[in-house]
């Protein structure tokens, strides 16, 4: 079995999007038996995330790269979770 891989998430409270996202990421990793560890950060609890991501949210990185902005797309990301476990 490999390592995690690593996803990072930035969000806000009472974000539809953020939490679609994260749904999505779920069921994929879920699909492919690809372990996942997922961090969700709140960009709110931090001026200078908040500055940075903005309205931007949700904002994912996947095996610290910046991977999806808004919407995650589920091929893709079985894509780079397949690409990060090898």
């Amino acid at each position: 079995m490999s390592d995690p891989v690593p996803i990072v998430i930035y969000t806000r409270e009472d974000c539809h999007l953020c939490e679609v996202a994260e749904e999505t990421i779920h069921e994929v990793a879920a699909s492919t038996g690809v372990p996942v560890d997922i961090d969700v950060v709140d960009v709110d609890t931090d001026r200078a995330l908040a500055e940075e991501y903005g309205d931007r949210v949700p904002y994912v990185y996947v095996d610290g790269r910046p991977a999806f902005k808004f919407q995650v797309d589920p091929e893709r990301l079985r894509e780079k979770l397949d690409a990060a476990a090898d």
